[in-house]
């Protein structure tokens, strides 16, 4: 225990010499287990565990709770990072090349690298050192990879993009992906529709799409992780852009051309259009969509289902579709609620006018 508090930089109390074998719910946690009760309203729940020692708020009377030892967390979730780290499962990936890999003799791969079976690098790869690469991933030619890279199994990596180091992607992720751009051989109902008005009969879509070709590639910095089946476009002439820090997650989808700055949480299931910029730090909730050549100022934190479909100035807390500031968002609704109220009203004021006329 004593360790534990170590790694974290955190104050401890009791018997520092327990031994414990990892984290575990509060009511959950059995006798060697690290209850993890951060938040004050998971603490009543230690009593239907067997923990002896518990992750407490600053303050709080362990001895009334029945443990032996607690640590005492300033930061709850920052806490759970770093407990969990200290007690990570690490990945499988064993040292060496397995035989099964396809590995053009024009790449260069860094020292210890782990590649997992039946993986795939074209030609004029180059790879840090240290890196895993699990099963059936495949890099396709002129790609660069920073140092401490995790590739986890069925990541897809296009021709000419660069990735800094210590990236992670989870399992299907496709970074490099041709960007959706077609366009119709004369002008016509999509051409009216971004100019704001309504299609004529003489613009209805009558041909089909011609597509775009993606000549660029995409860039990301260092520390980026992205989650499972996300998809980062190339950009049509240059490059799509992720920068240094970002977290992207699950079914995020960035499209051709958009620019994303440093530190920024991108949630699962979020979209942005073609040559959007998100700018440092920005937080997109789940299922946030952002309209193409839209800029999103920094530090904004949009919630989730939020349409950004016009730019949105610096340090912003938005939310709704169209998205608009938070308080605004919540006022529009509340008087969305009383919408039938009023209405009921005006039918019965209504009633009383046309009374009031017969009666005249």
């Amino acid at each position: 225990m004593q360790q534990i508090a170590e790694a974290l930089g955190a104050k401890a109390e009791g018997d520092l010499s327990l031994r414990l074998k990892g984290p575990a719910q509060p009511e959950r946690a059995g006798h060697d287990d690290l209850a993890l009760a951060m938040d004050p309203k998971f603490i009543p729940d230690l009593a239907s565990g067997a923990a002896r020692v518990a992750v407490l708020p600053i303050g709080t009377d362990w001895r009334a709770l029945g443990l032996q030892a607690a640590i005492f967390a300033p930061h709850p979730r920052y806490a759970l990072s770093g407990v969990n780290a200290l007690f990570e499962k690490p990945v499988l990936a064993p040292d060496g090349i397995h035989p099964s890999a396809v590995i053009s003799a024009q790449a260069e791969i860094g020292e210890n690298p782990s590649i997992g079976p039946f993986v795939v690098i074209g030609a004029g790869v180059r790879i840090g050192a240290n890196a895993r690469i699990l099963s059936h991933v495949s890099i396709a030619e002129n790609a660069r990879i920073g140092a401490d890279c995790l590739l986890h199994q069925g990541v897809r990596i296009g021709a000419r993009v660069h990735i800094g180091a210590r990236f992670i992607a989870q399992p299907n992720a496709v970074i490099g992906a041709d960007g959706f751009s077609h366009v119709n051989p004369d002008p016509g109902a999509v051409e009216a529709a971004r100019a704001g008005r309504q299609p004529t009969k003489d613009q209805q879509q009558k041909q089909g799409f011609t597509r775009i070709n993606s000549l660029g590639s995409v860039r990301i910095g260092d520390d980026v992780e992205l989650g499972a089946c996300a998809v980062i476009d190339r950009g049509t002439i240059s490059d799509t852009t992720i920068g240094n820090g970002t977290k992207i997650d699950n079914l995020v989808q960035l499209g051709h051309n958009v620019q994303v700055g440093s530190n920024c949480l991108i949630c699962a299931q979020a979209g942005s259009g073609g040559s959007a910029v998100i700018s440092d730090r920005v937080v997109l909730a789940g299922q946030v969509g952002v309209a193409d050549h839209v800029t999103v100022g920094e530090n904004v934190v949009a919630a989730g289902k939020s349409g950004i479909s016009s730019n949105v100035p610096p340090n912003r807390f938005i939310m709704g579709n169209p998205a608009i500031k938070a308080e605004a968002n919540v006022e529009s609704y509340k008087a969305y609620r009383r919408l039938p109220k009023l209405m009921a009203k005006v039918e019965a004021l209504q009633k009383q006018v046309a009374k009031l006329r017969k009666d005249k």
